[in-house]
Parts: C-alpha cells; sequence; structure tokens
C-alpha cells in the first residue's frame, strides 16, 4: 500500500514538473516567435506591446483587467500583448496556433466571471485597448468602431459629431464595445431601437487562419454568429459598423423613489403589468435595494428607484405616465429634459453639470471601485404575485451587512425588443418576456465571501417559480458559471448544452454549426464558448 502511495506521489510530481516544463517551453518559442516577426515588420517596438511578468508594466496592466476582487485564477497570462495594428494579431493568432498557447480576448470592459483575463492553463491575453479608433459619418449615419473602444467613448465621439445622432447601448461607460456588441447590448432606449446587436451592419474579424473577414467574405452565418452569441467563440473581432439613430435635441428622464411605507410593493406590482406596454419611446426602469428606513430609524426597508428614459419632451411623458401609470404619481418637478448624451452621464450616476469628458476616462471610480462581486439573471414572462414580492422583500432585508450590498434590476422588454424574431440573431429574449431581472451582491471583505455566494445563490433558487423555465433562460452578457462550464480542453455539445440553450435557447444548434465550420479544432475558447460538434 505504501509503495503504491509513493509511486502515485511520484506520478504526480513528474506529471507537475513536465507541465510546468512545457509550459515554460511554449512561451519562449511563442515570446521568440512573436518577438521575431513584430521586430521584421514595421511596427513599433516591441517593448511597446510585449509584457512579461519581468516588466515593471506588466502588473499595472494585469491589475486594470478587473476591479471584481472576486475573480482569481492559478495562473496568471505569461504575456500580455497590446496590439497597435491589425497585422500584428494575425502574428499572435499564427504564433499562438504554432507553439499551443492558448489565447484570451481582452476587449478592455466589464466581465463578471473574467473569462477574458484568467484561465486555468497556460495562457496569453491579447489585449485590445490599443485598438480604440471611432470613425463618424453623419451624413450616411453610421459608425466605425473598434473593439477596444468603451461606450464612454462612443457616445462622446457622435455627440462630438452630432446632437440628433445616437446609438443604443449599456448605461455603465466603462463597458467594452467587443464583448458588449457581441453578447446583445441592452440599453435604456432598447424598447425604441432594439439592443445594439440588432444596429450592427458590418464587422471585421481575424479567423482562426488569420485572416481578416468583414461581413461579405465571413458569409451571413458567422455574421449572424457574433451578433449576440459572443464573438470569442468564432475569432478576434476587431471592429463594428453600426448604424447610428436619429433622435430629438431633448430627451426626458427621471428617478423617483417609493419605499414599502409608501406603497412600494404595490407599485411594483402595477410595474410588471404595464412595463412592456408603454409607449416604446418610453423606458421604465427599476432598481430593488435594501437599507434603512427613512420612516422607521434602525429599521431596513426596499427602496424601488423607478429610473426612466423617455425618447421625447416632459409633456409627453407626463401625458402617458398619467395614462399607463398614474399610482406612481409623477409630476413635472420629477423630470429633466436633458440632451441625450447628458443623459448618458445621468444614468451611469455621475452628479448634474459633470463634464462630459469623464465619459473617456476608461477607469473611473465613480463607477468602477473595487469590490467582490457575483451577479445572475433571469427573465420574467407573468407577473410576480404579491406574495411573490413580499418574499423578494424578506431576503434583500436579509442581507444585513456593513460590508455587504446587493440589488436587484428589472429591465422592461416590449416595443422594439418584442417586434424583432428570436431567430434574426443569436440573442433570443424576446417577444413574450416582460422583463429581464439582474441580481448583483457585492462586499468588501474577502471572508464575507461563502456567505454572499450563498445569499444570492438561494435568492436565485427562490425565484425560479416565477421565472421563465424550460429553459430557464439567462442574458449572454451577465455571464454566470454557475449555469456549468466547458471542460479544460475540449468539450462535448452536450456538456456545453447545458449552459448554452439558457443564453441562447433554440440558437444554441446553429452557433454550433457555425463554430463548427469556422473553427473546427476549437482554437477560440473559454469555459463558455461554443464547441464545435467534433470536439
Amino acid at each position: 500500500m505504501m509503495t503504491t502511495l509513493k509511486n502515485i506521489a511520484i506520478f504526480l510530481f513528474l506529471s507537475i514538473c513536465l507541465s510546468s516544463s512545457w509550459a515554460n517551453n511554449a512561451h519562449d518559442d511563442f515570446l521568440e516567435c512573436l518577438s521575431h516577426k513584430i521586430m521584421n515588420s514595421n511596427s513599433k517596438s516591441k517593448s511597446q506591446v510585449i509584457y512579461t511578468p519581468k516588466n515593471s508594466s506588466y502588473s499595472t496592466i494585469y491589475n486594470s483587467f478587473s476591479d471584481n476582487l472576486r475573480i482569481t485564477s492559478h495562473f496568471k497570462p505569461s504575456i500580455i500583448f497590446t496590439p497597435n495594428e491589425e497585422s500584428q494579431i494575425q502574428v499572435a493568432i499564427y504564433c499562438s496556433k504554432k507553439h499551443g498557447l492558448q489565447i484570451r480576448i481582452r476587449g478592455g470592459g466589464h466581465d463578471y466571471e473574467g473569462l477574458s483575463y484568467i484561465s486555468e492553463t497556460p495562457f496569453v491575453i491579447i489585449d485590445l485597448r490599443n485598438l480604440r479608433s471611432i470613425s463618424i459619418n453623419t451624413q450616411k449615419k453610421t459608425a466605425w468602431i473598434q473593439a477596444g473602444a468603451t461606450l464612454g467613448e462612443v457616445y462622446y465621439r457622435i455627440a462630438e459629431k452630432s446632437k440628433k445622432l445616437a446609438f443604443v447601448a449599456g448605461v455603465c461607460p466603462t463597458v467594452g464595445v467587443g464583448g458588449h456588441f457581441s453578447g446583445g447590448g441592452y440599453g435604456m432606449m432598447s424598447r425604441k431601437f432594439g439592443i445594439a446587436a440588432d444596429n450592427i451592419i458590418d464587422a471585421k474579424l481575424i479567423d482562426v487562419n488569420g485572416q481578416i473577414q468583414d461581413r461579405e467574405s465571413m458569409g451571413e452565418d458567422l455574421f449572424w454568429a457574433i451578433r449576440g452569441g459572443g464573438g470569442t467563440s468564432f475569432g478576434l473581432i476587431i471592429s463594428w459598423k453600426v448604424k447610428l439613430l436619429d433622435i430629438p435635441e431633448k430627451v426626458t428622464v427621471f428617478n423617483v423613489t417609493r419605499t414599502l411605507e409608501q406603497n412600494a410593493t404595490q407599485l411594483v406590482y402595477k410595474w410588471q403589468h404595464i412595463a412592456d406596454k408603454v409607449d416604446d419611446n418610453l423606458l421604465l426602469r427599476l432598481f430593488l435595494k435594501s437599507s434603512e428606513s427613512p420612516f422607521r430609524r434602525g429599521k431596513r426597508t426596499v427602496h424601488a428607484f423607478f429610473t426612466t428614459m423617455f425618447v421625447g419632451g416632459v409633456d409627453e411623458l407626463l401625458h402617458e405616465m398619467q395614462k399607463r401609470f398614474p399610482e406612481l404619481g409623477l409630476v413635472k418637478e420629477d423630470c429633466i429634459e436633458m440632451s441625450w448624451i447628458e443623459s448618458t452621464l445621468f444614468f451611469a450616476g455621475f452628479p448634474r453639470g459633470t463634464s462630459l469628458d469623464v465619459l473617456l476616462h476608461r477607469n473611473n471610480s465613480a463607477t468602477n471601485p473595487e469590490y467582490y462581486f457575483k451577479g445572475k439573471s433571469d427573465y420574467v414572462q407573468r407577473p410576480i404575485s404579491i406574495n411573490g414580492l413580499e418574499g423578494i422583500w424578506k431576503l434583500l432585508n436579509q442581507l444585513e451587512s456593513e460590508n455587504s450590498g446587493a440589488e436587484l434590476q428589472f429591465s422592461p422588454y416590449g416595443g422594439k425588443l418584442s417586434d424583432i424574431s428570436e431567430f434574426e440573431t443569436p440573442f433570443p429574449h424576446r417577444d413574450g418576456n416582460i422583463f429581464m431581472i439582474h441580481y448583483s451582491v457585492f462586499w468588501w471583505v474577502m471572508e464575507d465571501s461563502n456567505r454572499n455566494i450563498a445569499w444570492i445563490r438561494n435568492l436565485y433558487e427562490y425565484m425560479a417559480k416565477y421565472v421563465s423555465k424550460s429553459p430557464r433562460a439567462s442574458y449572454f452578457n451577465y455571464r454566470d458559471l454557475d449555469l456549468g462550464v466547458n471542460n479544460k480542453g475540449n468539450t462535448s455539445y452536450a456538456q456545453a448544452r447545458i449552459w448554452g440553450e439558457r443564453y441562447f435557447k433554440n440558437n444554441f444548434d446553429r452557433l454550433v454549426k457555425v463554430k463548427t465550420k469556422i473553427d473546427p479544432t476549437n482554437f477560440f475558447r473559454n469555459e463558455q464558448s461554443i464547441p464545435p460538434l467534433l470536439s
């Protein structure tokens, strides 16, 4: 028995040593390949684009990838590559394939589970932070946007050129364009214009063979797949061409708060019956949090924040609210007329009068504080009962800790979202959904991690009877590894289908077919990437 255990220990030790030796050799070979080819081109010096742990700037760049302290890995990337040109990316893909070192693609924004910058196997990060040019054509109402840009940069550059053009996407200005667009892109004008992916008209992508493809050369199947199916399963997206949208010079916003003592339960219940049916110009978003009651000192209560965008003037908005939701008691003094670009600051939580230049800050401490975070999502197709809502309030009030916080976000559907077929893009969450729920919990002390993750999983389990079923759907941009993961190497269709149908419903099979055709060896992969059938 002792001999057997000794042999096993020796085997494991040798396996670890051999694995480490292979990883070091692969790293050195990749680095030599990359350095040689970049230095032989007309590109900038390799010291400006290649970072290893020996570089003084390596830790600064790596630490900039995430403010979610929950995300950790056994491996840090052996190389962080920040290309300045498309040709350099082609070189990196060539060298990665030649020397068998996995790549992760980092667009520069948010990443709930860190799949763009962590791995359980040796890997290299291709960080697109330097590829963020934005070219606006106001006459044709289009824009080419490189994948390393952020939403804030996109909004700023559009407003710089026109007061009557906009684009529909998320509210956080530090979100990266590459992942956000390829996963869907819900925003405050989505009931009017759909999601970001609905307004993409062309793209440039580097495929597994290092070839640059546009919509015409990649074909409609691949172009379909990257508009909601997640780009990093199929290649490396360099840039997007989008359709800009006509808006009035003024839009109207408000943020009205009601507590349980102010009839919030009945208001949320009524909201569910009208949120997807109001005028398409109106998006009534709802945020739910638990904090101290303003009416009962020392007691907690739930606060409901009705946070709204209306693509039009205040008088039209008041008329629609009086007709559809008079119970809220909205008055003109609650509303603010402003330009669309000012509304992007309003919804990002910046005070009135903040300079638009803040949209150009890629890492803003006001919207990106460092904390531990876990998020999940659901879709609701029938209103949650009063009893169901009261159960949510109870769970929110249970999270009593000065080191923790939680929020539920109810984002309404209907309008343009429901007019588009669920098969038009891989993003399937269309007709039949009243709203989407985003659950989040955050904390500042590592020792609270298990308790807070258990809390959000308990809330998610409680919500099962109130949300979509067969499958219980989730939003791909709110990535959640609790739904299932692939194997470290290649994974089976059956294993990936467990999580894949949650995000993509019946579109998952078509995504697998596209993947099988364009990347049969599964070169572009992560813990939740679309697998080829042959893997």
